[in-house]
């Protein structure tokens, strides 16, 4: 059965609005997670799909901030619920469901804690997209173009904290299996960096 047309919509508006490019890929990946989260739990996919493709619009080049102390301020979340709402009905999403997408993309930060089960789903999911290679990837290709990460050290600084801090936040059995493995690269990456490197790293 094909899909209905607002998820081509989406995903379309997205592929668009993704900057840097590589950006892209973390929507797909995390809407995959979710369904592998998700197996035997009964939730409504529809809510966690548009929350999954629209939770990190506010980071996109084009729709945050240039300015780099304006950047430092910004809340790229409040964004993408404010804009989240138009965005769904022009692409005819069922408007009914559209607060509990906005309540997903609130909550799904690792700080929050989610009230619904697609947004425990949501926020486990992205959790583990900063956990393992992706995770590391995701965070050293940020390195020289992030606010938070000028040098190497800084960015091995935030994966040793997310190394440290995430896996205990994961909410859901599943969640928790499928970290088993990225924590186990995550921390071997650390450990290489700290052999290879010395008091060297920068």
């Amino acid at each position: 059965m094909a899909a209905p047309s607002w998820r081509s919509a989406l995903e379309e508006y997205i592929r668009r609005e993704a900057q840097p490019p590589e950006k892209f890929g973390h929507q797909p990946r995390l809407y995959e997670l979710t369904r592998q989260i998700g197996q035997g739990i009964a939730y409504d996919d529809e809510v966690v799909c548009a929350a999954v493709w629209l939770h990190d619009l506010g980071v996109f080049t084009g729709h945050r901030p240039e300015d780099l102390e304006e950047l430092k301020r910004w809340d790229n979340t409040a964004y993408a619920i404010a804009k989240a709402p138009a965005l769904l009905n022009s692409f005819g999403f069922p408007q009914h469901k559209i607060p509990a997408v906005l309540e997903c993309i609130r909550t799904h930060q690792p700080s929050f804690s989610p009230e619904s089960i697609e947004a425990t789903i949501l926020r486990d999911a992205d959790i583990l997209e900063q956990l393992g290679a992706v995770g590391i990837l995701r965070t050293v290709c940020k390195v020289g173009r992030d606010t938070r990460f000028a040098t190497f050290t800084q960015a091995a600084a935030s994966l040793q904290k997310a190394l440290d801090t995430l896996p205990a936040l994961l909410l859901l059995p599943a969640s928790r299996a499928l970290a088993e493995d990225r924590i186990h690269i995550h921390r071997a990456f650390l450990q290489a960096v700290t052999v290879e490197a010395q008091d060297s790293l920068y």
